[in-house]
């Protein structure tokens, strides 16, 4: 693609990005999304079904709990680089197809290699779902960007709920494999992805100037990233926040189901509505910190967030009742949406289009396999001491989170340009 023309695709696609064309980017996305949310709490929903089954012991059921992390985090860092060569449209489409196939082969598997090996190979496409965040970035308005990124984080809030009104339909009545079967419907729309969606033309720019400033380094990522010192800056401080977010998300994850039953008395039939509850007023909080960081600040957004839920756990520790449990639950799962949603804007934008990709699968996924060990150190204290007190680390990382991002400046590149 030659300069000129280049310039006159960017025209053209910067109107229709205006107009409509990155409201089919967003829905597709968003769709994605849902899938992505729904195949890994499909996991947690099963587990006691498929351990019953095979016949697992606790270390082999942790382990392809681990096992699942470790290839999200291989894919996430490999498909960020493959999204800076190859194209985030071609990355995350055929990423999509590969976790849909791969859950629904799960439901043919008879012993735990076979369900441990496609787990892995599946959990490879999972990982790079994080790069539909930087597509819809890189297509939505400058003005509109923290909102609608916000609105796309609730995809993953919105496949928890599908997934789990399905498991309370399917389960009983088909059994875990029939769940996993259906799960592999979303490599339809794997293809509309790939066919409906153009490249960003911010993506097509800088891969045109790349080719015209051949250099030495020009297709080593990791080598442009780690050569510049603010990208790498930008790159360790997001993995240590990353590493400190997302070590909070799995701890509550994992433990908070069963703090609820077992350290707060409340009966399991009483938890999906808790859960839903939690994971529906996160969604509203995801939609308010994209709103508030596009009139505000994506910084001061996401430290409020980090910095208040980390404050809000001691309450809920320490001053819960019968009576005001539900409502402080809720208000927690307000505060815990704020920083994922304000978090896919703040990453995408604190990198250059060339590297960012590359930067953004690398820094996120390292911080996701760092963070595999949140669970296994929740466990040690619940066992030690009391699951509570494993929540106030849980507070702590959150804090740290915040304090990190504290020393990463807002809106450094538009995602636009």
């Amino acid at each position: 693609m030659t300069q000129p023309d280049l310039q006159q695709y960017q025209a053209v696609t910067q109107t229709g990005v205006s107009q409509s064309r990155w409201l089919l980017v967003f829905a597709l996305g968003y769709l994605a999304l849902i899938a992505d949310g729904a195949d890994v709490m499909m996991y947690g929903l099963t587990l006691s079904r498929i351990k019953d089954e095979f016949g697992l012991t606790n270390v082999e059921a942790g382990a392809l709990g681990s096992l699942t992390l470790l290839g999200m985090a291989i894919g996430g860092i490999l498909g960020g680089w493959a999204s800076d060569r190859l194209g985030r449209v071609r990355v995350v489409a055929w990423a999509l197809a590969l976790f849909s196939l791969g859950a629904g082969m799960l439901g043919f598997t008879h012993s735990f290699v076979e369900f441990a090996v496609v787990r892995f190979i599946s959990s490879l496409g999972i990982g790079c779902m994080v790069l539909v965040t930087t597509l819809v970035a890189e297509y939505v308005p400058t003005e509109r960007r923290s909102l609608i990124l916000g609105m796309l984080q609730t995809g993953i809030s919105s496949g928890y709920i599908v997934v789990i009104a399905l498991s309370n339909w399917i389960l009983p009545q088909y059994g875990w494999r029939t769940l996993y079967y259906v799960s592999a419907v979303p490599v339809l729309l794997a293809f509309a992805i790939k066919f409906a969606v153009p490249e960003p033309a911010a993506w097509l720019a800088s891969r045109a100037t790349a080719r015209e400033n051949k250099g030495r380094h020009v297709n080593n990522r990791y080598a442009q990233i780690f050569g510049d010192r603010q990208a790498r800056t930008m790159f360790i401080l997001w993995t240590l926040a990353s590493v400190f977010l997302l070590s909070g998300f799995y701890g509550l994850n994992n433990w908070l189901p069963t703090y609820l039953e077992k350290e707060l008395h409340i009966k399991f039939s009483s938890l999906t509505g808790y859960m839903i509850g939690t994971y529906v007023v996160a969604f509203i909080g995801k939609i308010f910190a994209g709103w508030l960081g596009d009139r505000w600040s994506r910084r001061g957004v996401y430290v409020l967030g980090c910095i208040g839920a980390a404050l809000f756990l001691p309450a809920i520790i320490f001053w819960h009742t019968r009576e005001n449990i539900a409502m402080l639950m809720l208000f927690f799962g307000f505060l815990y949406g704020v920083p994922l949603g304000t978090s896919g804007t703040f990453m995408a934008e604190s990198f250059a289009t060339s590297v960012r990709g590359t930067a953004v699968g690398g820094s996120y996924n390292l911080g996701r396999f760092c963070s595999g060990a949140a669970p296994i150190v929740i466990g040690y204290i619940a066992t030690q001491f009391s699951i509570g007190l494993g929540f106030l680390v849980v507070g702590a990382v959150f804090f740290l989170s915040g304090v990190t991002a504290l020393f990463i400046p807002d809106r450094l590149y538009d995602t636009q340009h």
